[in-house]
C-alpha cells in the first residue's frame, strides 16, 4: 500500500551498540553484512539496516508501539532519551483520539527516532 514504510536505514556511530539498543527495545534480529560495517535488520514487517561511522544521522522514523509509556521507559532504561516537545505531556484528547500518541526520542548514541502508539481501533495500528 502507498505510504507504508518499505525500508529504513539507521546511521549511527557504533553498529554494535545500535544492535544492542534496538534489539533490546523492539526484539529485532540482526544479520551482519559485508564488509562488517553494519547489519541488516529483520523486523516483523519492515526490513531495515544500520551502518556505522555516521553519528546522529537520519532518517527520522516513527516506530509503532503497543504502549507508549512502556516504550518510553525502555528507551530510558537502554540509555536513550525522550525529547521534550510535541507529543509530550500537553496531549490534547481530541488529537490523541484521532492520531494516537507519540514522542520524539534519541537512542543511546544520539540518533533521533520516534515512537507512536496509534489510537484505539486504528485499522493501521
Amino acid at each position: 500500500m502507498a505510504g507504508e514504510i518499505s525500508f529504513f536505514e539507521l546511521g549511527v556511530d557504533d553498529p554494535e551498540k545500535a544492535r544492542a539498543f534496538y534489539g533490546g527495545l523492539f526484539g529485532w534480529t540482526f544479520e551482519a553484512v559485508p564488509p562488517g560495517t553494519g547489519y541488516a535488520i529483520r523486523t516483523p514487517s519492515v526490513p531495515g539496516g544500520v551502518h556505522g561511522a555516521d553519528a546522529e544521522a537520519g532518517p527520522y522514523l516513527f516506530f509503532k508501539v503497543d504502549d507508549l509509556d512502556i516504550a518510553l521507559a525502555r528507551v530510558v532504561a537502554l540509555g536513550g532519551t525522550v525529547e521534550p516537545g510535541p507529543g509530550g505531556d500537553d496531549e490534547d484528547a481530541d488529537t490523541v483520539a484521532r492520531f494516537g500518541r507519540f514522542r520524539f526520542c534519541r537512542d543511546d548514541q544520539g540518533s533521533p527516532f520516534g515512537v507512536h502508539q496509534p489510537p484505539p481501533g486504528d485499522m493501521a495500528g
